[in-house]
């Protein structure tokens, strides 16, 4: 798979990774210990992206958790898959938002 992460995130940083493979989007954390990587499908995707850039959209599988303000972590899972979360840190995450409402991840929404 081809992972591409947002231009906001430093060069040679880990961050927040996205990819496409034949009808879903995969998305993980390059320094997540756990090694995890989230699977969506194209529609769920689009609707992670609406509601980050603050539009109008349904409800979707995928959730953002954030801790406490000393614990600095993030964690993204999906209701399709409890078990599997990917974890990255508030500035990260930051970064990959900022790449999402510019628009550096809608194509991957048209995947599948």
């Amino acid at each position: 798979m081809n992972w591409q992460k947002s231009s906001y995130c430093s060069e040679g940083a880990s961050c927040v990774h996205v990819a496409t493979a034949p009808e879903t989007i995969h998305i993980t954390e390059s320094s997540d210990p756990t090694g995890a990587i989230l699977t969506a499908t194209p529609a769920t995707f689009t609707a992670l992206l609406a509601e980050l850039k603050n539009e109008p959209h349904p409800r979707h599988p995928i959730q953002v958790t954030f801790g406490s303000e000393d614990e600095d972590t993030v964690r993204i899972h999906s209701t399709a898959a409890p078990h599997t979360a990917v974890t990255t840190d508030r500035a990260k995450w930051n970064a990959f938002v900022l790449g999402v409402r510019a628009g550096e991840f809608d194509h991957f929404a048209q995947a599948g």
